[in-house]
């Protein structure tokens, strides 16, 4: 029997064309969406492995992290003094790069079932308007955490890619994400961003928004988890077909003792009136910017919302009021850019047209 050996041009071809392949079926790569409120993690071939608060729970006396994701975020208001919980993102940007560091390092490792040696490829999504000193932080925080490579990528334009929109196409596409710190309003066409701006006003404003109405007008102190509660209970952006109310909890600013109160829609929608409008006025700049064929393309196929903000009732029927446009909630409003931003792990092509720079 002939024993031959194998010619340097086919070894070149099987390591070049068979093992790339080969090597990405065992891939570690991830998709990141570091929201301020939730982040959430897509490992390639098993789906969304983590979704978990934006929160750390640090011992201050020690500098040690107690707890990370929904541990953490249960901690809110009711550990001893030394523990302190830290948003590390404030209004889709990073305020804290040692803990938002040690976060991803977690979040990271949960994705890989604690395996440490594992160095993934990641892709991240940013609000539209952050600065080359904030893209460089995520980065920085992203490597430190052991990542391999690193990409950034717009969450508009992966809002739009996970609501289904056409975006490599010749055509407008409107898109509002609102977020828990902000919302981006982009249109986007030919897997480019047109235009888009990015507002620092979206659920957590609503929050608090929610929290200084009662505050002003009932002399009650509420807390972030109640305050968003209202908002998904009784919160509109348009007026309801029929009127709801809700008990409201909290501390009686002028006894100092447990009190509570009855709030309706009406109120509560008067409250979040100045976020809403915020988020109009942005659209709104948009349409006064876009070009006359986009114009012709929006009118035919409307604006999508994505993103935990647009579940506020009514919000579509309020932009509808004030653009004449029509307006509808993506499927999974929720996880749009996560899964926008998952479709990239298998899509090279499209990461390289969509990767900020």
């Amino acid at each position: 029997m002939r024993v031959g050996f194998m010619r340097p041009e086919w070894t070149t071809r099987i390591s070049l064309e068979n093992l790339r392949p080969l090597a990405s079926l065992f891939s570690e790569d991830l998709a990141i969406d570091l929201g301020t409120v939730n982040t959430r993690v897509y490992a390639r071939g098993r789906g969304i492995v983590v979704n978990e608060p934006t929160a750390v729970a640090l011992d201050e006396s020690t500098g040690q992290v107690q707890a990370v994701g929904k541990e953490a975020k249960e901690m809110v208001g009711r550990a001893p003094g030394r523990i302190k919980v830290v948003k590390p993102v404030r209004d889709g940007v990073i305020a804290d790069f040692k803990v938002t560091e040690r976060m991803l390092s977690y979040f990271i490792q949960k994705a890989h079932q604690r395996r440490t040696l594992v160095h993934p490829r990641v892709i991240i999504s940013v609000p539209s308007e952050i600065t080359q000193v904030e893209r460089r932080a995520v980065t920085d925080s992203a490597y430190r955490a052991k990542a391999a490579e690193v990409h950034l990528v717009e969450q508009a334009m992966m809002a739009a890619i996970g609501a289904g929109l056409p975006v490599s196409r010749p055509g407008g596409n409107l898109v509002v994400d609102i977020g828990g710190g902000t919302t981006d309003v982009a249109l986007i066409s030919m897997s480019g961003m047109v235009y888009s701006r990015s507002v620092r006003t979206a659920g957590n404003h609503m929050d608090e928004a929610i929290m200084n109405y009662i505050k002003r007008k009932y002399n009650l102190l509420i807390g972030e988890r109640t305050a968003e509660q209202i908002k998904i209970e009784i919160g509109s952006a348009f007026p309801l077909e029929k009127p709801v109310t809700t008990e409201v909890k909290g501390r009686s600013l002028i006894e100092g003792i447990p009190k509570g109160c009855t709030v309706d829609d009406r109120e509560i929608r008067e409250a979040l009136n100045e976020s809403v409008s915020t988020i109009v006025n942005a659209i709104r700049v948009l349409l006064e910017r876009t070009p006359p064929e986009l114009s012709a393309d929006i009118s035919d196929r409307g604006i999508v919302l994505a993103g935990g903000g647009s579940l506020l009732r009514n919000l579509d029927k309020r932009i509808t009021d004030e653009t004449g446009l029509p307006v509808c909630v993506a499927d999974d409003p929720l996880t749009s850019v996560i899964l926008g931003t998952a479709k990239l792990l298998d899509d090279f092509t499209l990461l390289r047209r969509v990767v900020v720079d």
